[in-house]
């Protein structure tokens, strides 16, 4: 039997997994961020070297391993250079974390990957190899879509209520104000200052909840948001020049039956929401098995 290995560090979490042909986990291991922006490279190599180490069975002839690093998509030697000091002799795969994410979620390496969690981006792959992104900018530049952004719409309702701009944010106002458990619409901006990017994000269910309730504000913020995600989309296409790619979703806010995905899903024509084939670290495993094949 072969084996291979996928390796996922996502934005929040490391997953590591030893997989057979047949794609089926035989042994995974779990760590922390490996983001190297976040803990620095050396952390994030020591990480990622224990938690292949945990995985890999004595004398199982791996084949290949697949790598994806989220905050490394400029810096694909090291990636290669941490696997290649635990495993000297294995064809090593390294990928975008989005890319990883794409080939797990359509089981292929083409098509078009658009996610929404704390960040927003669209990634593809023609089948020439070619690959286009749009977004992933992060919270600063960009992010529309994102969990980030609904939290900061959820917020700046508030204060448009607040200030009389908008009696129609009222709604989404109060629930801001109940969840933060504010007195005052003036309190806020105690709670937001310094800015806190996984706890602003966390406010986007209370748009989306609004959203499916009725909400008419609501609705016009997520609406917004998924006309953004789907320019990501053709965008992307538009690059690729293809205009029939197959199109995944990822991350907990498209992967999930709200206003925000069947928004995304009539702006881009599909039927039904896509529900991924492979998680990411699977994707990564079989992007090492296919690179190996070609």
């Amino acid at each position: 039997m072969s084996y291979y290995l996928g390796i996922d560090g996502g934005g929040s979490n490391l997953r590591v997994a030893l997989v057979g042909e047949s794609l089926s986990p035989i042994v995974e291991a779990r760590r922390g961020t490996v983001n190297p922006n976040v803990v620095g490279f050396d952390e994030a190599k020591a990480l990622i070297q224990s938690a292949v180490e945990e995985v890999m069975i004595a004398g199982a002839p791996l084949r290949a391993v697949g790598i994806g690093i989220a905050g490394a998509s400029l810096a694909h030697d090291w990636m290669r250079s941490v696997i290649t000091e635990v495993l000297p002799d294995v064809p090593v795969t390294t990928a975008l974390d989005v890319e990883i994410a794409l080939v797990g979620a359509l089981g292929a390496h083409e098509g078009v990957l658009v996610l929404a969690g704390t960040g927003s981006v669209a990634f593809g792959v023609n089948a020439a190899g070619e690959t286009a992104q749009a977004g992933g900018w992060g919270y600063l530049l960009g992010d529309e879509g994102s969990g980030y952004w609904l939290g900061v719409q959820a917020l700046r309702a508030l204060t448009q209520w607040s200030d009389g701009f908008d009696l129609g944010a009222e709604t989404l106002a109060r629930r801001v104000m109940a969840y933060l458990n504010l007195s005052s619409p003036r309190e806020v901006i105690r709670w937001v200052y310094p800015p806190t990017i996984k706890e602003i994000a966390a406010l986007a269910p209370l748009v989306l909840d609004a959203a499916d309730e009725g909400d008419p504000y609501a609705a016009r913020i997520v609406l917004g948001g998924a006309w953004s995600l789907s320019s990501l989309v053709t965008t992307v296409i538009r690059r690729l020049d293809v205009p029939t790619l197959p199109i995944a979703f990822a991350g907990g806010l498209l992967t999930a039956d709200n206003h925000l995905s069947r928004d995304l899903c009539n702006f881009l024509s599909l039927p039904t929401i896509p529900q991924p084939q492979y998680p990411p670290v699977i994707g990564a495993a079989l992007l090492a098995k296919i690179k190996l094949n070609q």
